[in-house]
């Protein structure tokens, strides 16, 4: 698509799904929370039990993130000296024993992606890749052979480009080589805007939203983010969120990567949903109010 064409994009739907259960991410659609706490970074104690072989502390993440209200679960298994590959399938096994919500399989390891992958039952979101060649050439076969959704991050070698312009580049790179070069359909990219802590610099925020109406408009696809980094440094970080998120959504943002245990961050989310027409009739929130007032009686 040329960059002065001016009719917007079709909005783009990414379903994933568990074996039993579909979620899609789209414009027209509930806010997509993706649970991040299945992680063990800077998490001292759950590194070690991971390392000692020790899984048990999963299934208390993934009753937290559910009950929460998350969608879909990121795994993460990170830790230093330790088998990656091998214990993110077994995370993942576990996790898809403990739910229904769908997974994002998470991991910077080829080979722990494709572990992931092969003992994930459903239609996985990958996260993450780079515009950068070299990434590209190693994850996109993979997505396309476990007919998965990835998410992509438009930054490159150089640098995390700080302007909005090179990130449409980089964006409009990803999707043409996913599409053209492996066959990858555009509604199974979701890409990352790149959410910058405002602590550093307040701008940074104003760039990243930028950045969401143009890829809306010119590509249609879907957007996640990390939303806790944009408030990374700052004092009362839940309300920084809780302000943030919600302007990302008018933005374009479909989905975010977030703690679901904070219920300030998450009912913004769900209210926005309402103002946006993204939640028929109010019922989802209606629904979640009346749970609320029968679990307090």
């Amino acid at each position: 698509m040329s960059a002065s064409s001016t009719a917007p994009a079709e909005p783009k739907e990414t379903r994933l799904r568990s074996a039993t259960k579909e979620v899609v991410i789209g414009h027209g659609h509930r806010f997509c929370i993706i649970g991040e706490r299945i992680n063990p970074t800077g998490r001292r104690i759950f590194q070690e039990q991971l390392r000692a072989g020790d899984l048990s502390a999963i299934e208390r993440d993934v009753k937290a993130q559910v009950e929460g209200g998350a969608d879909v679960l990121d795994v993460n298994m990170g830790v230093p000296l330790t088998d990656e590959p091998e214990l993110l399938a077994k995370a993942i096994t576990i996790v898809q024993e403990l739910t229904d919500l769908p997974i994002c399989i998470d991991s910077s390891v080829v080979e722990a992606l494709e572990a992931g992958l092969a003992a994930y039952q459903g239609r996985a979101l990958v996260n993450s890749m780079t515009a950068e060649d070299d990434r590209l050439a190693a994850i996109l076969p993979l997505v396309k052979k476990y007919d998965a959704a990835i998410i992509a991050l438009p930054n490159d070698h150089d640098e995390i480009p700080m302007e909005a312009d090179k990130r449409l580049v980089l964006t409009e790179k990803i999707i043409r080589v996913a599409t053209e070069e492996y066959g990858v359909a555009a509604a199974d990219i979701v890409i990352d805007p790149l959410a910058m802590p405002i602590g550093a610099d307040t701008t940074t925020s104003l760039v990243t939203m930028e950045t969401m109406r143009r890829i809306r408009d010119r590509f249609g696809v879907n957007m996640t983010c990390g939303a806790s980094n944009v408030s990374f440094g700052m004092p009362d970080r839940h309300t920084l969120n809780s302000v943030w998120l919600p302007m990302a959504m008018t933005s374009g943002l479909t989905s975010a990567i977030m703690d679901a245990r904070t219920p300030q961050i998450v009912e913004a989310v769900k209210a926005a949903d309402v103002f946006l027409d993204h939640d028929d009739w109010g019922m989802s929130w209606i629904s979640a109010h009346r749970a609320k007032q029968t679990a307090s009686a």
